[in-house]
C-alpha cells in the first residue's frame, strides 16, 4: 500500500498556512514609509528658528547701516569693502588665527594625557580626576575675573613671579609681547578639563586585548600610547579638535574681561572686533559683517576637518574585534 506525499515535508499543508498572520505587504514602489520623519520634525524646526533664521538675518543686516535704532539704511556692499582694506581687521584676523592654532597646539596633548591617564586604575586616580576637573564647574566669566586678580601686577602673583620669568615689573598681562599668551594660558586651564573628559571616555572603550597582545609582542608602555592609544583615539581627536578649533573662533568672554582687547591692539580678535563695533561705535551693520565672516570662517574649518581626516565616513575603529 503506498502512501501519497503532500509536497511540504516536515510541515503543514498549504490549507493549515492559509490562515496563519501574515507579515505586512511590502510598500509599493516610490511609496516607501518613512515614520522617523515626525521625530526629526520638532529638532527641524528648531534648527531653522535658532541657527538659520538668525544667520539669514546677519547677512542681510551687513549690507545696511544701522546704529541700533531706527530701521536700517541699505548701503549696499560698504561694509565688506571696509572689512577687507581697514588694516585693524586684518590685524584682528591674523590674532584669532594664531589664538586658535596655540589653543589647539597646546590643549590637545595635555587633553589627551591627562584625558588617558585619567582613564586607568593608578592610585588616588578619582581624587586627583575631580580635582583637575574643577574647572568645568566654573563659568568663563568667573574664570576670567579670577585670573585678572592673579596676573595683577600690583597685588597678584604675577608681581612676585614677573622677575622670574623675564618681567621686572610683574606686568605680564600688559606687555604686547605676552598678554596673548597669558589668555592662552587661561583657555587652557579653563578647556582642558572639558576636553580630557572626553578622552577619557574614548580612552576606556579601548579593549583591553588590544593592549595584552601588545604586551605579548615586547611593546613598552610608551609603545602601547603610540601604536595602540593614539589609533583607536582618531574619531575623538577629529571630533575634540573640530570643537576646539571652531570654538576658539569665538573666544570673547575672556579677552573682555582679562584684557578688553588691549594693550593697544594686541588681543583684538575678530570676536572682540564685532562687539566694538556693535556697542562701542554703535555700528550693527558692520559688526554684523564681521559676524558672517566669523560664520563662513567655522563653517570652512569646519568642513575641511571633516574632509582631510575622512571623519566624514566615520568607520569604526573596532571593527573585527
Amino acid at each position: 500500500m503506498t502512501t501519497q506525499t503532500t509536497g511540504f515535508q516536515g510541515g503543514a499543508p498549504p490549507s493549515a498556512l492559509s490562515g496563519q498572520r501574515r507579515g505586512p505587504a511590502p510598500a509599493a514602489p516610490g511609496r516607501a514609509s518613512r515614520p522617523g520623519s515626525a521625530y526629526v520634525l520638532p529638532a527641524t524646526l528648531f534648527f531653522l528658528a535658532f541657527a538659520v533664521v538668525p544667520v539669514i538675518g546677519v547677512f542681510v543686516l551687513s549690507f545696511t547701516s544701522w546704529q541700533g535704532l531706527g530701521d536700517p539704511t541699505f548701503i549696499g556692499l560698504d561694509n565688506w569693502r571696509r572689512l577687507v582694506s581697514d588694516p585693524g581687521v586684518l590685524a584682528a584676523t591674523g590674532t584669532t588665527f594664531l589664538l586658535t592654532a596655540l589653543s589647539w597646539a597646546t590643549q590637545t596633548p595635555l587633553a589627551i594625557a591627562v584625558g588617558v591617564w585619567a582613564a586607568g586604575r593608578q592610585r588616588n586616580r578619582a581624587v586627583l580626576s575631580t580635582i583637575y576637573f574643577l574647572p568645568l564647574l566654573l563659568s568663563s566669566g568667573a574664570i576670567a575675573i579670577a585670573w585678572r586678580a592673579i596676573v595683577d601686577p600690583n597685588f597678584g602673583i604675577a608681581k612676585y613671579l614677573g622677575p622670574f620669568i623675564g618681567f621686572p615689573d610683574g606686568n605680564i598681562i600688559g606687555n604686547p609681547k605676552s598678554a596673548l599668551y597669558v589668555i592662552v594660558f587661561v583657555l587652557i586651564w579653563q578647556f582642558v578639563p572639558f576636553h580630557s573628559l572626553i578622552y577619557q571616555a574614548a580612552a576606556r572603550n579601548i579593549p583591553a586585548m588590544l593592549y595584552d597582545a601588545a604586551t605579548i609582542d615586547g611593546a613598552t608602555r610608551w609603545h602601547a600610547f603610540w601604536f595602540v592609544t593614539l589609533p583607536q583615539l582618531k574619531n575623538t581627536i577629529i571630533t575634540s579638535s573640530t570643537i576646539m578649533i571652531v570654538g576658539s573662533l569665538t573666544y570673547f568672554e575672556t579677552i573682555l574681561l582679562l584684557t578688553q582687547g588691549g594693550p593697544g591692539d594686541a588681543t583684538v580678535t575678530l570676536p572682540y572686533l564685532m562687539y566694538q563695533g556693535a556697542f562701542n561705535n554703535y555700528e550693527m551693520g558692520f559688526a554684523a559683517t564681521v559676524a558672517a565672516v566669523i560664520v563662513v570662517l567655522g563653517t570652512l574649518v569646519s568642513l575641511l576637518i571633516v574632509r582631510f581626516s575622512g571623519f566624514g565616513r566615520m568607520r569604526s575603529t573596532l571593527e573585527g574585534l
